[in-house]
């Protein structure tokens, strides 16, 4: 049986079967393991994840009852209420928003272009030369653009990013996600503008990392995670050579900081943190998490939207996380969902008004195990019918490339 128990609980013989945190916040390069070194117990617990679970099937259970224990269908209901309680009204849409298939491409447009530029921003840093703001407020300003016309279209695109692109362009997702959450909270423009010029410099610090620990496809050692968690420190002293403002110093200084204190470089906590900073820890764990490496395959959105539902006590501030699933919805684009009436489909736009109504395309029939004539469903119509029942693992129906779906086109990035 799985079981979620408390950090203070683990001793030497536990099996492991997921750490209660994004795989880029400690030092383990997998998360199912045997405990067999009190070493491990103490590097879990110094990396700031409070939470753990364990399979008692395959190790010892914790010595008694606690308040931390509780069953996957227990953290489920509860990870279930936190997600519907996001479900309620919306900013009202943008006038000049455009619809998805429209927007996606110029989305392409806008990621091909910010590749390059990146990359420069990147190899300057390395260089120790001053950023060239000017070049970065221009990314930023395309990225703004592209969101406000439709926040779900570059999003999601920019998830799906080539493992060997990491580093580079999870920035642009990071810059994205910051627009959309920013507008979910209110904010305004030129607030707006600054946090998402911070999301796309808040990793600038990696450019001095060496290149064998940004991919190292094993468990880092106490030197190289040392190395690792520089960054925010080392990119804040890159872009104080520059005009960059006080909201993306911030941001790429303090990203990594949890409200529950045991973030880093700082060990910041709750009002601590700026508003900036704590939008940037959720964009940049969600967009992490989502992302395929050469060393994991990235979750599926709605499944870290769930897994940050189940952090969010210790990692996220409750207003900035109930705002950013509104942003990418419950069920973001690329979701595979099961219809009550006995098909599959994917998930081509979320509804910000109604979160648990997006936009499917249902392609697959359940009952003859095949494909079918796709067509799209607009859950929140009026005249709708049909309803999500439940989340799809697509590997377990045999099913690939569904991202094609929603896209439009073979996904070439």
């Amino acid at each position: 049986m799985l079981k979620r128990i408390a950090v203070s609980e683990l001793r030497i013989g536990m099996y492991i079967d997921e750490l209660c945190g994004s795989w880029m916040e400690h030092p383990f390069w997998r998360t199912r393991f045997a405990l067999k070194d009190a070493l491990d117990v103490r590097r879990i617990a110094e990396s700031g994840i409070q939470e753990v679970w364990i399979d008692t099937d395959k190790g010892p259970d914790a010595d008694a009852p606690t308040a931390h224990g509780r069953t996957r269908a227990e953290a489920e209901a509860e990870i279930e209420r936190k997600l519907l309680h996001s479900d309620s009204a919306a900013p009202a849409r943008a006038a000049d928003r455009v619809e998805f298939p429209e927007e996606l491409e110029r989305a392409h447009v806008v990621y091909a272009r910010a590749r390059p530029a990146v990359l420069s921003l990147f190899s300057e840093a390395r260089m120790c030369n001053a950023i060239d703001s000017e070049a970065a407020v221009g990314m930023v300003d395309d990225i703004f653009q592209s969101v406000q016309r439709n926040s779900s279209a570059l999003i999601s695109l920019s998830r799906l990013k080539r493992a060997d692109d990491y580093t580079y362009m999870h920035s642009v997702a990071v810059c994205a996600l910051m627009v959309a959450l920013a507008r979910q909270l209110g904010l305004g423009e030129q607030d707006t503008r600054e946090a998402a010029l911070g999301g796309l410099m808040h990793d600038i610090g990696k450019a001095k990392v060496p290149d064998r620990i940004l991919r190292k496809p094993d468990k880092l050692t106490d030197d190289e995670w040392i190395k690792m968690k520089a960054h925010p420190e080392i990119g804040h002293s890159i872009l104080s050579k520059g005009s960059c403002g006080p909201i993306p110093m911030d941001v790429v200084l303090h990203h990594h900081e949890k409200v529950d204190g045991t973030g880093y470089p700082h060990r910041l906590a709750g009002d601590s943190i700026s508003v900036f900073a704590k939008m940037a820890s959720v964009c940049d764990v969600y967009d992490a998490v989502t992302s395929n490496r050469p060393y994991k395959t990235g979750w599926a959105p709605a499944e870290a939207v769930r897994k940050l539902a189940e952090w969010a006590p210790g990692h996220f501030e409750d207003r900035v996380f109930q705002a950013f699933v509104k942003a990418v919805g419950i069920y973001p684009v690329g979701t595979l969902v099961r219809l009550e009436c006995g098909r599959l489909g994917v998930v081509v736009e979320h509804n910000e008004r109604a979160l648990l109504k997006p936009t499917v395309k249902a392609f697959f029939s359940i009952s003859s195990q095949s494909r079918i004539a796709p067509e799209t469903i607009d859950l929140a119509h009026p005249r709708n019918t049909h309803r999500i029942v439940g989340r799809e693992d697509p590997a377990a129906w045999g099913l690939t490339r569904i991202d094609e779906l929603w896209s439009g086109h073979p996904i070439r990035l």
